[in-house]
């Protein structure tokens, strides 16, 4: 029912979907974009076919891996990219006076009709150098392209992984629920996190936004004003609550709580009047609002101190800054928490608050291009390629091999020579090796303006996720010191890289 909502919605006109615009705008861009475009169309280079590559350089947050997120939200944008009448009135008056008018008129034709874009699964694994996006039309357009797509992926990306870092500390039992919405940067960015985080692995969400635009579930419980806002005086309008069972006759449930008591007080070693009243009418009255998602606010808890066989049963939710360390200590073993809400910790990603992904220029009329630089790190593999993943006979993800887009696909069960990238970008000895399964990376999402395929639902993507960690070694999927995850390039493309690097010297 959710993927064929989800189909719907990509047929729809994308001037009336109603999140197309919530993703970001075409002037959401760095200036120097719009400078660069200019200077190309003065050149006459404005349609020049190009390919440009959106990657990361290392894996966030010390891990040996990432998850792809954010591409939902490029399609949308894609789909519905337009420079209106104001925006291309705003550039005339920021760009020179004396700026040829023919030029506005191009920026105000230009659409993504000769776009095509070939990307990586929403919530497949990535590992650094290998694109998560590869865009390819006029060189013009792709320009002013960069900066919105890295808006959309970076933040995305990291905070999906973020997110799978602390499911893979809670473990599958634990519920998580995301609640940053109040500390996320602005509103923009909490609905992002929200999105994202249940991608990686949070079981529900509590920003409403959240779930009415990108259904994910939400959930919540109740803040101290509701208790303390109670005195113990107040009679609620309606006392009686029906048996869940529906056998028996309604009761009142502030004279049955009264009832309970002396002999909860007796059971706990309590005088009966020690309990504050103004509490007890805060949490009769939630309890009749939600007689079947009741939650009691505690500000401290010790269940299994007491010995009391009934009370082990209930439902133990905790918050308030929870980072990796407290939920380590939370996820052991005979811990009595059954749901963590984490706020602050998951949607700032204070342990690294960017991913970085770059957005790279790889051909130009359709000749390789590559940025060369001292630091060896930040080099790029140059031309269009294509992205395999070799697996072992296990079915663990062993090594993503990066080649030529001309050349010939590797096949399962042939040996393959490889040569492996070093955690600095450049290259090191060559090795042999044979895949027992591999699988292509990417996917034509976007094919000249048009939709290939419909994107996953969000719970299809946080499905293929947690799948894909799943078969992730466990060594790569350590949070500490974790095995570093090969990339490699193939034989022609690294023979291409030493060329290009040789003409390189010859004309310095």
């Amino acid at each position: 029912m959710e993927r064929q909502q989800a189909e719907r919605e990509w047929e729809r006109d994308p001037e009336r979907d109603p999140e197309a615009e919530a993703a970001t705008r075409a002037l959401l861009t760095d200036f120097y974009q719009i400078t660069m475009a200019l200077a190309y169309w003065q050149a006459g280079r404005a349609r020049e076919p190009a390919e440009f590559e959106l990657f990361f350089r290392r894996c966030p947050f010390g891990s040996s891996f990432a998850l792809a997120a954010g591409l939902r939200d490029c399609m949308r944008f894609l789909r519905t990219f337009r420079l209106h009448p104001a925006d291309v009135k705003y550039l005339a008056s920021v760009l020179p006076p004396g700026t040829d008018p023919a030029f506005f008129e191009h920026l105000q034709g230009l659409d993504c009709s000769g776009v095509t874009v070939r990307a990586q699964p929403e919530g497949s694994l990535a590992f650094a150098h290998v694109p998560l996006l590869c865009v390819s039309g006029p060189l013009l357009l792709l320009q002013l392209l960069e900066t919105p797509l890295l808006c959309l992926i970076n933040y995305a990306s990291l905070v999906a992984t973020n997110a799978a870092r602390l499911r893979l500390i809670a473990g599958p039992e634990k519920r998580l629920l995301e609640m940053g919405l109040r500390r996320a940067q602005g509103p923009d960015g909490g609905l992002t996190a929200s999105t994202y985080c249940y991608l990686g692995g949070f079981d529900s969400s509590s920003n409403v936004l959240a779930g009415q635009l990108r259904g994910v579930p939400v959930a919540g419980t109740l803040a101290h004003s509701f208790v303390t806002s109670f005195s113990g005086s107040e009679q609620p309008q309606v006392r009686m609550l029906t048996p869940a069972s529906g056998q028996g006759p309604p009761r009142n449930l502030s004279t049955l709580t009264e009832s309970w008591l002396g002999k909860v007080c007796e059971c706990l070693g309590l005088q009966a009047e020690e309990p504050h009243p103004g509490e007890r009418a805060a949490f009769v009255a939630y309890a009749l609002a939600f007689p079947q998602a009741f939650q009691g606010l505690l500000d401290s808890y010790s269940v299994m101190s007491f010995q009391v066989p009934w009370l082990e049963a209930v439902s133990i939710a905790v918050s308030n800054n929870i980072d990796e360390e407290v939920l380590t200590r939370l996820a052991q073993k005979g811990s009595e928490v059954n749901l963590i809400g984490i706020g602050t910790s998951v949607v700032t990603c204070p342990l690294q608050p960017s991913l970085g992904c770059v957005y790279k220029l790889v051909s130009v009329r359709g000749q390789p291009c590559r940025k060369l630089t001292e630091d060896s790190e930040k080099q790029t593999l140059p031309g269009s390629k294509a992205a395999y993943r070799l697996y072992s006979p296990e079915g663990a993800p062993v090594l993503d091999l990066l080649q030529l887009e001309e050349e010939p696909p590797p096949q399962t069960g042939q040996e393959l020579r490889v040569w492996p990238l070093d955690v600095s970008g450049g290259d090191c000895r060559s090795l042999t090796l044979t895949p027992a399964s591999l699988e292509p990376l990417h996917r034509l999402y976007f094919h000249l303006g048009q939709m290939c395929e419909p994107i996953p639902s969000l719970a299809e993507s946080r499905a293929l996720a947690q799948k894909s960690l799943s078969y992730l070694s466990s060594s790569h999927k350590r949070l500490e010191n974790p095995e570093p995850y090969q990339v490699a390039l193939s034989e022609k493309l690294h023979a291409l890289l030493e060329s290009l690097a040789q003409s390189s010297q010859e004309g310095s």
